[in-house]
């Protein structure tokens, strides 16, 4: 009886809030909308939110149109999934929609957005960026650090070459080149003599980083205090620093000369390079070799053109021989273009109305640019699904923010900062794999067994390591 009566007044409750909902005046009505589905009070349509988003909203769009309006709960989101929506976002209305969604975990992550990533567009945020940029990712700062990215480039050859023939987990050895070459330029920690933090250590941080538990959080936060203490001490005494690494130089001297920010800004930046670099970095050279994997034909060109322009007798690899082989770059435009690290970007509008194609979008609303489902629309891209780098000869089309069908860095005022130190890296760690050696799946398998499944929270990555067979190759 007692809950016949409970569930009586909850029923009572809901017709009320109903009732009260349909009453009060909605801002929005007068407003022109983009399409999207119907939802239901107060859940909005949270209730048709199943799996990875960026594929929830592709099978949406393709059913309401690629500038789609939703509800998830109170908030209200715009779904961009075109490339003519995307430039009109990112170029004609860049400014108006540059901000960022103020989340829980991001704050976490971000020492309550003190930092590039997902702090609002405000001038804090244009300092912290520009410190990142003159310190560190700048085109001549990155060429003085190009003996270190080499060197450890050097580390993996060798460690896939006492491997061969045995197996080896490439997934891992992405993700381990990658920290140890950004731990290295950026942060100043050699991992292989670091005493605090070890190689193995700092993966597993990366990988699990995005989870933003108190536990990880905690670990993460003693790691980014131990580059600061770290650099601090090297003014002092001996180096224990790679000299090259001046981010921490330039982010302590914001806050203690101009005033700017605190350490929790320092934290915050480091936590973007450490995090975002290290990520999308180790999940592009995964997704490219998994592709390739899967394409025989493409791996056998790639391979052949990469040995007969860098000739039969190097032992070692540099950065000026990435610009020789033009077929490697067009793998890396169709790996970026299948499988984008962040398949989408979000945004915010500002504190007043806009129109994106012509609809009105209220204010404050969020915005979510999928650059995953850009990536495969079939009326910019012949047999979308296909992994056919021999698309882009002869186009224009590059991944660096003026053409709104390729997006796996953004655009605009928030286009990702350290785009050209993560595509240098993706192209040296691919042109040493393909030069070096031949691969091949474990036995039984063939291509098609390849698990492409993503997963991920911000960023997306091959959910099943990437277990792949190298053999030497003897030129």
């Amino acid at each position: 009886m007692a809950i016949l009566i409970h569930m009586s007044w909850v029923l009572l409750l809901t017709l009320i809030s109903i009732i009260f909902l349909k009453k009060k005046k909605n801002p929005n009505s007068n407003l022109r909308l983009p399409p999207g589905p119907r939802g239901l009070p107060i859940i909005g349509n949270l209730h048709r939110l199943n799996g990875i988003p960026h594929r929830w909203f592709h099978q949406l769009s393709a059913k309401y149109g690629p500038v789609m309006f939703l509800r998830l709960g109170f908030t209200p989101v715009l779904v961009i999934s075109s490339s003519e929506a995307a430039e009109e976002v990112l170029k004609t209305k860049d400014l108006e929609t540059c901000s960022r969604t103020k989340l829980m975990a991001t704050g976490r992550l971000s020492y309550n957005f003190k930092d590039i990533t997902f702090a609002p567009y405000t001038d804090s945020w244009r300092e912290l960026r520009k410190v990142a940029v003159m310190e560190f990712l700048n085109p001549k700062k990155l060429q003085t650090l190009k003996l270190i990215r080499e060197e450890e480039m050097d580390f993996v050859v060798k460690k896939i070459s006492n491997s061969a023939p045995v197996a080896v987990d490439l997934s891992k050895i992405s993700f381990c080149l990658a920290a140890n070459i950004l731990c290295r330029t950026a942060l100043g920690q050699n991992l292989r003599t670091n005493k605090v933090f070890d190689e193995e250590r700092i993966v597993k941080l990366v990988e699990e980083g995005s989870v933003a538990s108190e536990k990880m959080f905690k670990e993460l936060d003693e790691f980014y205090q131990h580059v600061i203490d770290d650099h601090l001490k090297s003014l002092d005494g001996p180096k224990s620093t790679d000299p090259s690494a001046d981010i921490v130089a330039g982010l302590l001297n914001m806050v203690d000369k101009n005033g700017t920010g605190n350490l929790d800004h320092v934290k915050g930046t480091l936590m973007d390079l450490f995090l975002g670099g290290i990520d999308t970095v180790a999940i592009i050279i995964v997704w490219a070799m998994a592709e390739l994997m899967r394409n025989p034909r493409v791996m056998k060109k790639a391979q052949e053109e990469i040995r007969a322009v860098l000739g039969s007798k190097r032992e070692k690899i540099t950065e000026e021989d990435v610009d020789k082989v033009e077929y490697l770059k067009l793998v890396m435009k169709e790996t970026f273009r299948l499988h984008p690290a962040v398949p989408s970007i979000p945004r915010e509008t500002m504190s007043h109305q806009i129109k994106i194609q012509g609809y009105d979008i209220p204010p404050n609303t969020r915005i979510q640019l999928n650059v995953w489902a850009i990536g495969r629309d079939p009326k910019i891209w012949k047999n979308p699904e296909e992994f056919i780098p021999e698309r882009f000869i002869d186009s224009a089309i590059n991944y660096k923010g003026q053409h709104y069908e390729l997006l796996p860095f953004g655009s605009g005022r928030r286009i990702c900062p350290a785009m050209p130190m993560a595509s240098n890296i993706v192209e040296l760690g691919l042109l040493n794999m393909l030069y070096f050696f031949d691969w091949k799946l474990p036995d039984g398998m063939v291509g098609e067994d390849i698990d492409m499944e993503d997963a991920g929270m911000i960023s997306f990555y091959k959910k099943a390591p990437l277990i792949l067979v190298p053999v030497k190759h003897h030129h």
